[in-house]
């Protein structure tokens, strides 16, 4: 029987450069079931998510002093990968999702 974990799969503050969020451990699915995304600078910026190499949200535009949330159902198998960037490290990535082994 499969074991379902609820788990922040990512809570960090983007870099400039893509870089990985998380991976998808070994012999385990993931479900991305939320993203939000806040921008605590006092002007705009843009951000990047990618699941599998894949665009979710591409130079995404966040207005200064904000929050976006996001609701969603992605399925993500084993060793595939959320990456993320943004034009300013004042923005910030909560993934919340579950893994099932």
């Amino acid at each position: 029987m499969a074991t379902v974990t609820s788990k922040t799969l990512a809570r960090i503050a983007a870099a400039t450069s893509s870089t990985t969020l998380y991976t998808v451990p070994a012999s385990t699915t993931a479900v991305v079931t939320n993203i939000v995304v806040t921008n605590s600078a006092t002007s705009a910026a843009t951000f990047t998510i990618t699941l599998d190499a894949v665009d979710l949200f591409k130079d995404a535009t966040i207005a200064a002093n904000s929050t976006a949330t996001f609701d969603l159902k992605q399925v993500l198998t084993t060793t595939k990968i959320i990456a993320g960037l943004a034009s300013a490290v004042t923005v910030k990535f909560h993934i919340s999702g579950v893994e099932i082994v």
